[in-house]
């Protein structure tokens, strides 16, 4: 028996959008290993032999013989834990779409429909099941203006994140008068000297790794060193430098190719913004009052408890209440200023599941009104679908990516089938559009460094970094993971936001070679786009093989026991290319080391 508990779709969703102006993506789920065919019924629901659908008769009550459907193979795309999902895509003429699902198994067959299910017996009752669109799913009609309008540039940029504060140290007259020598102990409330000049003058050694896009943590004026605080959203921290030395900084880097993504702290402000200042001036007098979710004047009780909200809960990070409309004018203003007098291509979103839906749709109106290409990035750590339906976010920060890469690399015997479905998950999270641009990453200014977690094995990190570069998306390079920076981050201890190592004899270069080879491949070969991989793990040989088109990527699981292979076991063809060194292969046997990997291309004869 079907079970019939596990199936699930959704319109309108990740289960069911358009992909482009034409196309129609499908997708449904089922009990894993339950289902062995799934169909789609689906076509214009105003074309039948006789009787039909009008203005006043929808469910087509009196219609028969439904001519403008048709039946389409569903393929099964992945499996997850407990669940297989099949795909499929469909071009409607007229632009309408009724559908349901045809599931059969050895046993049973069914139709899955909005409302109920159906059983399928093979008799003339099965054509009236078939045709009763009433119990059909809806797509009423493929709008333009509703598909998922991404970058496309955005499907390979390579992207590298800086902490503006601890990069390089290019201007030493701005640094603040308290700086600390570089390279000293990070702490919360230390400062290094790090600024804009800097970065400038190393836009050359970013583009010899590789890198196509950066992404900056704040640069507007702020008390601390993260300046996540913000004092003026219109003014450049005058220890980071000016509006003229960023503007030659966005001009330069978009000559070498190179995008630049802003971070917006949009949620909340720091305690010395002028306006709050004047709140705590005036109090319930301030015309600014409600520009903040105040629960209750005065701002704080004798205990010295607050009576405002704020980020988590930093009293100097009081909340803005983007319900207030001149507080979301205010902010709107700011988000385009940025776009029309320097030209930034993208914000990043600081925590941006804190603020309302309709002030995001406003945001992306505006930004897109401006520059069309241009990319919207949420920071969101879990599933993140209702900010991603083409309304909203272009993408988000994909933690459950990293999340599956370390939990897989950490474990101790590499679980490739908890990997596996992991990935999967993410996957299926999302419609393809937003998976091909979204922003993938190891590590960030939020997290512990990747080669700590790591345990400082660089054999694993470069793993790491092959898988992240494996997926869909834009992969996101942490500052000076490419020189085998290391650093913890817990409370108190901020060693992930060290500052950047500059000395040649103290930067791994064999790692930094690496990474720009494994850059050169992703930019070179189309097949790292691809969403979906095809899994293969031979348990005999603890072997897992991920393939896309002709690249494949095979893993030696064993933490032990070096293995020995034919690499044309995983493929048909007789000459395979390793990507990283360029070798090629054809029947001889290769040892593979524990825990050690080989990226391969199918090349022709």
């Amino acid at each position: 028996m079907i079970v019939k508990e596990a199936i699930y779709h959704l319109p309108k969703s990740n289960f069911a959008y358009a992909y482009d102006k034409t196309t129609l993506h499908l997708r449904i789920r089922t009990k894993k290993n339950d289902i062995e065919e799934v169909w789609l019924k689906i076509g214009d629901p105003y074309e039948w032999e006789s009787g039909g659908l009008d203005g006043g008769n929808l469910n087509g009550s009196d219609a028969k013989g439904w001519s403008g459907s048709v039946e389409i193979s569903m393929q099964k795309e992945l499996s997850t834990d407990y669940f297989d999902y099949w795909f499929c895509e469909y071009k409607p003429l007229k632009k309408r779409s009724r559908y349901a699902f045809i599931l059969k198994n050895s046993t049973e067959k069914i139709l899955f429909g909005e409302k109920r299910i159906e059983e399928l017996t093979g008799n003339e009752s099965d054509e009236e099941k078939l045709s009763n669109i009433s119990n059909f799913f809806s797509f009423p009609y493929l709008n333009a203006k509703d598909v998922l309008d991404v970058p496309e540039w955005a499907k390979n940029t390579i992207w590298y994140q800086i902490f503006p504060e601890r990069f390089c140290n290019g201007k030493e007259s701005i640094s603040p008068k308290n700086v600390k020598e570089w390279g000293e102990n990070p702490t919360h409330d230390n400062f290094m000297g790090g600024d804009l000049y800097g970065i400038y003058e190393k836009l050359d050694y970013l583009e010899e790794l590789g890198i196509t896009g950066i992404y900056l943590c704040p640069i507007f004026m702020g008390n601390t060193n993260h300046k996540y605080d913000t004092i003026d959203y219109y003014k450049i921290d005058p220890h980071f430098g000016d509006e003229v030395i960023f503007k030659k900084l966005v001009e330069k880097a978009h000559q070498k190719g190179i995008k630049i993504m802003l971070d917006a702290v949009f949620n909340h402000v720091g305690d010395e913004f002028t306006l709050w200042k004047d709140v705590v001036k005036n109090g319930s007098a301030s015309k600014y009052a409600d520009w903040f979710v105040i629960n209750k004047f005065p701002l704080f009780d004798l205990d010295g408890s607050k009576n405002y909200e704020t980020f988590a809960n930093v009293k100097e990070m009081p909340k803005l209440n983007l319900e207030n409309k001149d507080c979301r004018k205010y902010i709107l203003d700011v988000a385009t200023y940025w776009i029309k007098e320097f030209d930034i291509d993208g914000w990043r979103l600081d925590v941006c599941n804190e603020i309302d839906h309709k002030f995001w749709r406003e945001f992306r109106e505006e930004v897109k009104s401006i520059k069309q290409e241009f990319y919207i990035l949420g920071e969101i750590w879990h599933d993140s679908l209702p900010w991603l339906m083409g309304d909203q976010f272009d993408a988000v920060m994909n933690y459950p990516i990293s999340d599956a890469i370390i939990n897989f690399l950490t474990s101790k015997k590499l679980d490739a089938k908890r990997f596996e479905a992991e990935i999967n998950k993410a996957i299926v999270a999302y419609p393809k559009n937003i998976t091909e641009v979204n922003f993938n990453l190891l590590d960030s200014h939020d997290t512990a460094r990747v080669l700590t977690v790591l345990k400082d094995d660089k054999r694993k990190l470069k793993l790491a970094l092959l898988l992240l570069f494996f997926q869909s998306g834009s992969p996101c390079i942490y500052y000076g993971t490419e020189i085998g920076m290391n650093g913890d981050k817990y409370s108190g201890c901020e060693e992930n936001r060290k500052c950047m190592i500059w000395d040649d004899a103290n930067q791994d270069k064999e790692l930094f070679n690496f990474l720009k080879i494994l850059i050169k491949i992703r930019k070179d070969y189309k097949e790292f786009q691809d969403v979906f991989i095809e899994w293969k793990l031979d348990e005999d040989k603890n072997i897992l093989v991920m393939k896309k088109e002709t690249v494949f990527l095979i893993i030696n699981l064993d933490e032990i026991l070096n293995k020995t292979l034919k690499v044309n076991t995983y493929t048909s063809n007789d000459r395979i290319q390793n990507l990283i060194n360029g070798i090629v292969y054809s029947t001889e046997e290769i040892s593979l080391e524990a825990q050690e990997f080989l990226l391969l291309k199918n090349i022709n004869l």
